[in-house]
């Protein structure tokens, strides 16, 4: 049923139960998976008191760490796993890299770092279930989540 899945994270615990999702079905379906994180530039701005460049080293590197996470827990799966870091919009570096791989399916989680955020920005998940031209599984809050 699916020949690759993408699995996006943003360090999220939401993204962390996507991660699980999608590794599953990656062993399930003997699927090759990819990771992507983006590093929304859009949120970006010069104080004058912050280096944008040590910024954006900041958040490649927090990118980079949650990407490593993914990998160490397929990795424990024993499930091969690509993955990258981009920068841009979220939901078109996540649509663009599914298109890249040729995805039969990508996983998000529900919500994202920042709720504030995802109503100043608009919905990641909202915007990629909206456009995808593939299946698109969202995976809901954990109980612990829920009741927070």
């Amino acid at each position: 049923m699916y020949d690759s899945i993408l699995v996006a994270t943003d360090g999220s615990d939401a993204a962390g139960t996507a991660v699980d999702h999608a590794i599953a079905l990656a062993e399930q379906f003997d699927a090759p998976l990819y990771g992507i994180a983006v590093v929304d530039e859009r949120t970006e701005y010069d104080t004058g008191i912050v280096d944008p460049e040590e910024a954006r080293r900041h958040l490649e590197e927090r990118a980079a760490g949650w990407l490593a996470d993914l990998e160490a827990t397929a990795t424990e799966a024993d499930v091969a796993v690509e993955t990258t870091v981009r920068f841009g919009v979220p939901h078109e570096e996540i649509l663009d890299y599914a298109a890249d791989r040729d995805v039969s399916a990508i996983v998000l989680g529900a919500r994202g770092r920042s709720s504030f955020k995802g109503a100043l920005l608009g919905s990641t998940v909202d915007r990629v279930v909206r456009i995808a031209a593939r299946p698109v599984l969202v995976v809901g809050s954990t109980e612990a989540e829920s009741t927070a």
